[in-house]
């Protein structure tokens, strides 16, 4: 059976007190419709389809950096969960299959949930994903028969029996794409928003001798996130189950709590990571590779073996071989760091290629901009850069050249080559002594002038 998803995103999140959409906010350092993207892809979906609103061209591009493919409906009115449905009606006129319905702001829910209700769809025309909530508070409530789901009864409605319950409504539905809209086209809105309710498409199935059912899930799935602090607790819980997935996987984590972590992050077996590390998006490190303390990780791949840090920074495009070197206060960004590459204290190596076994001294920088262009730097195989070395790109270093400690290197150096780019030394005898007096004497008359 096709599945399309049909992704709720329209909502403003006036609790979030921002400027920014609700379902644009991060956790693990991706929006928060990014994360019900993800979890809806394992369904290997023929159509997505995001329902947006509030700012929906922002919403729209967010969707799309994460798949081009993405269909954007807008609603233009905030009618309620149904009527936020039905404008994805259009986009799949001439789908044939189950729509799933997910919600941009509850990112939680897992690959295995979603494949269970897909699998309840070949027994009942409706599914609705319920969890057993530990305070029920003002959720709907799942009213079941044996395996068949009743009806949903909103709290304010319910009787003293049906808030006993303590199955809730997540809000995600799945049913046939022709049924769904159907149904929708006889939900009303004689309430007091005004709004027209997805649930209420259970009760019309019903009338209508269709079958529901329930598949249930772990409370943590179903988090929904309408404020600051919720945000908060939602990045806790990311950051807590991705710690514990890769110590299942063999990655060494001495203090876990202090490790931030993305959505897509990878990180191999026998990698130890030291405290106060922060892995921003798209990032690899390959297994025995150890990430030292305070270090900041974007947009880069680390090889087996490699070293980084303590306090260094790999920024997008930094690409580290294996059993590389990158120490203290060093940052690299969009450079290839070959095989046995070191480059152990402060130093900034920026659109650089290096070669194998090379060794950069402390306080090398490769001037990569002009002001207006970036230009790149190459350096040969085991090369030699001698400490507090100015590469003025575009250069190029041969291999097995050494360049003298203070060097400003503008022209490419031969293999083998020594180059040297730095005024000589004057020494005059005796000229400190004399300048120091001479100051001295300066700052006393000035003393003495003010006194």
């Amino acid at each position: 059976m096709s599945i399309a998803l049909v992704i709720l995103a329209a909502g403003k999140g006036t609790r979030m007190e921002s400027d920014l959409p609700k379902v644009l906010h991060p956790i693990g350092g991706a929006p928060m419709l990014v994360h019900a993207l993800v979890s809806g892809q394992s369904l290997e979906p023929e159509r997505v389809i995001v329902v947006a609103g509030h700012q929906a061209e922002r919403v729209a591009d967010a969707a799309r950096d994460f798949d081009p493919e993405v269909q954007v409906v807008v609603q233009d009115q905030q009618l309620g969960t149904g009527h936020a449905v039905a404008q994805a009606r259009a986009a799949l006129a001439e789908f044939d299959g189950d729509v799933i319905v997910l919600y941009g702001d509850t990112p939680f829910v897992s690959a295995e949930t979603l494949q269970r209700m897909v699998a309840a769809r070949r027994q009942h025309d409706i599914v609705v994903l319920g969890f057993d909530a530990a305070d029920p508070a003002r959720y709907g409530r799942l009213v079941m028969a044996g395996d068949r789901l009743a009806r949903i009864v909103e709290f304010k409605d319910a009787s003293a029996e049906e808030r006993a319950i303590t199955l809730c409504n997540s809000g995600l539905l799945a049913a046939d794409s022709a049924t769904l809209f159907d149904l929708l086209d006889a939900v009303g809105n004689d309430n007091a928003a005004g709004e027209y309710y997805l649930p209420d498409v259970v009760a019309i199935a019903a009338e209508r001798g269709l079958s529901a059912t329930a598949v249930t899930c772990d409370e943590a799935e179903t988090l929904g996130i309408n404020s600051r602090p919720e945000l908060a607790a939602a990045e806790a819980a990311f950051q807590a189950r991705a710690r514990a997935a890769l110590l299942s996987d063999g990655v060494t984590m001495q203090a876990p709590d202090t490790v931030f972590l993305s959505w897509d992050t990878a990180i191999g077996r026998d990698t130890e990571v030291e405290p106060n590390v922060i892995f921003a998006p798209g990032v690899t490190v390959e297994s025995g590779a150890r990430i030292r303390a305070f270090s900041h990780l974007e947009g880069c791949h680390v090889s087996r073996g490699s070293v980084v840090g303590p306090f260094a920074r790999l920024r997008p495009g930094a690409e580290l071989a294996e059993d590389v070197h990158v120490g203290n206060f060093v940052e690299v960004k969009n450079a290839q760091l070959a095989e046995g590459v070191k480059a152990n204290h402060l130093s900034y190596l920026g659109d650089a290629d290096i070669g194998a076994g090379t060794n950069i001294g402390a306080g090398t920088i490769t001037c990569n901009y002009d002001g207006v262009f970036k230009h790149r730097t190459t350096i040969g195989e085991r090369a030699f850069i001698g400490s507090n070395t100015m590469l003025v790109a575009p250069v190029t270093v041969g291999s097995e050249a050494l360049t003298g400690s203070g060097s400003v290197i503008t022209e490419d150096v031969p293999d083998g080559a020594l180059a040297i780019g730095r005024a000589r030394q004057a020494t005059k005898p005796g000229f400190a002594r004399k300048l120091f007096e001479m100051l001295k004497a300066r700052k006393a008359r000035q003393q003495k002038e003010v006194g």
